[in-house]
């Protein structure tokens, strides 16, 4: 993270992180902050320790807690959907100026985030269908690769329709408190307030729909990409307690939204060492993993109704 983004958040939660002395040598609100982004940026705390501060693990481990509650304490200021006419409008004009789909409020995908095993009679149900333990994160973005929603609460094995069908998102859209509609890949049902591909385009139309939707999608799986960048303990295993990775996850997305809307647009460059490093976990753990399971189709007559519409005429 830029050191304008670092400045920005210390402001925003100074507060929450000052203590009342400087007894036992206690870590400034700036300095419980980096320690904070630099577990972010590895993912683990004994780099933190090493590279960061003559401090021993535990007290990396209290900090870390409590800077990444405070920060996602923030996600209502800075997670936004898109709520007034205007918004929604402002929106959409976006998205039809990069992918010429009208009626776009949002795209709309998951992303899994690796966890070490929770334990316990349950812990089986975070193995994802790759073999490996994680959350399965919702996200929806607008074109710009702003955050507006986020849902981190379901485990790897659940569905991404299923985490949509139980979303406050979804029950905005069908409470029709929202205008337009979102853009997913095939994985969720098309429905008059989700935009899906054509799964067997017979004309040019709905080529060209297919190649459309592509474009206005492309913005979510830039932004998970972009997200794992600037923030590799996503991408490598945390290995915390489940509410503690949730609340990290949320932080992130937190942190993200701050950059985007400062224009702090620098990513670090690569780790291949490290991502050399998961590829390898993962692909040892496919040797346990099930069979994928299909997703789920539409099951209400008429629910590609608006996705007809938009081909008939717009393409």
């Amino acid at each position: 993270m830029g050191y304008t983004v670092n400045v920005h958040m210390c402001e925003q939660i100074k507060d929450q992180l000052e203590f009342p002395s400087d007894r036992n040598q206690s870590l400034s609100p700036m300095n419980q902050l980096l320690v904070a982004l630099r577990y972010y940026a590895t993912g683990t705390f004994q780099l933190v320790v090493g590279d960061t501060f003559a401090i021993n693990k535990s007290t990396v481990c209290r900090v870390l807690h409590h800077v990444t509650r405070s920060i996602a304490s923030l996600r209502d200021k800075y997670v936004k959907f898109p709520m007034t006419q205007q918004q929604q409008h402002d929106t959409m004009k976006l998205f039809y100026s990069n992918s010429k789909l009208p009626g776009v409020v949002g795209a709309i995908d998951c992303t899994h985030v690796t966890i070490q095993s929770p334990g316990g009679d349950d812990a089986e149900i975070y193995r994802n269908r790759k073999g490996y333990f994680s959350l399965n994160v919702q996200l929806v973005c607008d074109s710009t690769s702003y955050i507006t929603d986020i849902v981190c609460r379901w485990p790897g094995s659940v569905h991404d329709s299923t985490i949509f069908d139980n979303s406050h998102v979804h029950a905005m859209f069908e409470s029709g408190q929202v205008e337009g509609c979102l853009v997913g890949d095939g994985g969720y049902a098309c429905r008059r307030y989700m935009l899906t591909p054509v799964s067997n385009p017979q004309t040019a139309s709905e080529v060209a729909y297919n190649n459309a939707q592509s474009k206005a999608r492309n913005c979510i799986e830039r932004t998970n990409g972009i997200l794992k960048r600037r923030f590799p303990a996503l991408k490598y295993c945390m290995r915390l307690r489940l509410d503690h990775s949730m609340a990290v996850i949320v932080a992130t997305v937190v942190l993200h939204n701050i950059a985007m809307m400062i224009g702090d647009d620098e990513l670090p460059v690569e780790d291949t060492e490290l991502a050399a490093y998961v590829t390898t976990r993962h692909l040892e753990a496919l040797n346990d993993a099930g069979p994928a399971q299909p997703p789920p189709t539409a099951n209400r007559p008429g629910a590609d109704a608006v996705r007809r519409a938009v081909i008939a005429n717009y393409f």
